[in-house]
């Protein structure tokens, strides 16, 4: 970081370190440890999803989303404020990726926020606030990151994220109707959408909120699995772009392949360097000695609960998430069991917590994205993203102390 070197270079810079120093391994071991790391068929459903999202932007869906958000929240004081939660939900099931709806949202409502007499700061924090949604909501590709390195079902991972992901957009909302309630800012008295307006709003958007429901209930009832499901989804956009819709062009189709490598190779060099990062710390033994330090001085489920939400806050504000994940998933897993904790429960708490990093400086990589296209200054956003930072720690409080809230979705549909 202090050499601002790339991540996923840092990461293979280090383990390469080791191989050297150790002096017992030939230098093959660690690119085959690397290359190992990106042989898996879970994998795989990273770069699906993330291409179905990239390709949905280019579909026309986001706009007919946007539309049936604002029938939604039109009688609420606070309408747009409060169709920026509620397009991060709806959005979600889609991207899968925090960055991506941070950027489309900034440049679609933030300027019309302005433009109704919100704060820029204000209006910029709540939608990087709401984009820490999308990492939750199936199919968050953080789930699968988590899902793949810990060995811990994606599928059930999917349903465990639906209802924290609801859980925070309602804590938003009301949030949300509170503040603006306060500062007057769109608090006049609107009718309600009427029955036909309801419905014409949901037939526009009824085939992209399809696709989430699909997913989830594909993988419940064993139709198809998680790798599966992105090839489905990415099947599914190019028909709703190319042939339903009609919006997506063939230079969208390059143009949308092109950031999909882009993006996946970033994330794959990342899981490369960790997986032999990972192998090197299993050969040390640190995840067990970890393990025993931890559990001799920690006995209660709650007091190491409490530590590691700290420790994640912390970590977050200086390590990007996907990093975290890949390091310090293998390091934790091994302790889950000692206290009873559900690796699936405990895997929704750690990217939620994580994600919290992002909106933080120095590292903030959401707080910078959405700054930067709203043209927000860092310490005005700093200072509005406060409530924000105080609403997203409850939620995880919450999140830690009712495992049910995560573990309610894939214990009925089990």
């Amino acid at each position: 970081m202090l050499l601002n070197v790339p991540v996923a270079f840092a990461l293979i810079a280090s383990t390469a370190l080791y191989f050297l120093a150790a002096g017992n391994f030939d230098s093959m071991v660690m690119v085959q440890r690397m290359i190992s790391g990106l042989e898996s068929v879970p994998l795989m459903a990273i770069i699906f999803f993330m291409a179905s999202g990239i390709l949905m932007n280019y579909t026309g869906i986001t706009k007919r989303l946007l539309a049936f958000a604002e029938i939604i929240t039109r009688p609420l004081p606070g309408a747009l404020a409060q169709v920026n939660v509620v397009l991060s939900v709806l959005v979600s099931g889609l991207s899968g990726s925090n960055i991506a709806d941070a950027s489309m949202q900034s440049k679609m409502l933030v300027p019309s926020m302005v433009k109704k007499g919100y704060d820029r700061a204000f209006a910029t924090a709540l939608t990087a606030t709401s984009a820490i949604i999308t990492p939750i909501i199936p199919p968050g590709i953080a789930l699968i990151m988590y899902g793949y390195v810990g060995n811990v079902s994606i599928g059930q991972l999917f349903m465990a994220g639906v209802l924290p992901g609801l859980l925070l957009a309602v804590l938003l909302m009301v949030f949300v109707y509170f503040y603006t309630k306060k500062h007057n800012l769109e608090t006049e008295k609107k009718e309600k959408a009427t029955a036909k307006e309801f419905f014409l709003g949901l037939k526009d958007a009824f085939l992209a909120l399809l696709l989430p429901i699909g997913i989830i209930g594909g993988i419940r009832f064993g139709i198809f699995s998680a790798t599966e499901a992105g090839v489905i989804a990415v099947f599914y956009a190019l028909i709703l772009g190319l042939f339903v819709y009609r919006e997506m062009s063939f230079k969208n189709l390059i143009q949308s392949l092109v950031e999909t490598v882009h993006s996946a190779a970033g994330i794959l060099l990342i899981i490369a360097g960790g997986t032999a990062f990972g192998w090197a710390l299993t050969m040390e033994q640190i995840p067990q000695q970890m393990t025993s330090f931890i559990t001799n001085f920690i006995g209660s489920p709650i007091t190491f609960i409490l530590i590691i939400l700290l420790f994640l806050l912390f970590i977050g504000m200086f390590i990007e998430g996907n990093v975290a994940i890949i390091i310090l998933t293998p390091l934790f897993i091994p302790m889950l069991a000692d206290y009873g904790i559900d690796p699936v429960h405990f895997g929704i708490l750690f990217i939620l917590t994580l994600s919290i990093g992002t909106i933080t400086p120095p590292v903030g990589t959401i707080m910078f994205v959405t700054s930067s296209v709203t043209g927000t200054k860092i310490e005005d956003f700093v200072k509005a993203s406060i409530p924000f930072i105080i609403i997203l720690v409850i939620a995880c409080l919450l999140i830690a102390f009712i495992p049910q809230i995560s573990l309610f979705l894939p214990t009925i549909l089990n």
